[in-house]
Order: C-alpha cells, then sequence, then structure tokens
C-alpha cells in the first residue's frame, strides 16, 4: 500500500510542475538556422551564431547530443524574437 501512495504523490507533482524535456543542442542549433542564422565557428565546443539584423553573436555550447540549458533555450528565443522585429 505505500507504493500507491508514493505514486499518488509523485503524480500530483508531475502535473503541478509539469516538467518539459529540455531540447538538444541541435535542435537549438536548427531553430537559429532556419530563423537566419549563420554559425561564424568557434573554439572546441562553443559555436558563435550571427544575424545581419542583431549586433552581438550568439554563443551555443556544448556538443550536440547534450541536453540545452535553460538559459540557452532562453537566449535562442529571445535572439530569434530580436531577429523578426
Amino acid at each position: 500500500m505505500p507504493y500507491l501512495a508514493v505514486t499518488a504523490i509523485h503524480l500530483r507533482q508531475s502535473v503541478l510542475y509539469n516538467y518539459a524535456m529540455p531540447k538538444k543542442i541541435r535542435e537549438l542549433i536548427k531553430d537559429l538556422e532556419q530563423a537566419g542564422f549563420v554559425n561564424r565557428g568557434g573554439k572546441g565546443s562553443h559555436r558563435n551564431f550571427v544575424h545581419p539584423k542583431l549586433t552581438r553573436p550568439l554563443v551555443i555550447s556544448g556538443q550536440l547530443g547534450a541536453d540545452a540549458r535553460r538559459y540557452q533555450e532562453r537566449a535562442v528565443n529571445i535572439a530569434i524574437e530580436d531577429s523578426t522585429k
């Protein structure tokens, strides 16, 4: 019976918080390239993306198959939004 109680608590928590799986770095890069960003290259696992309408490059770090961090997803969304203005 304790197993059922724990399961019910976990189900309730997952409904409350609604966790989403993080995107992969390769998905962020695909989104950037579809929005017109160009990979300027970088050092190691860092990639610099530039867009003609933006003054600063956007740096994405990490291996292609790694989970993207929240700040990276947020930065990509903001950069794409700014490039369409």
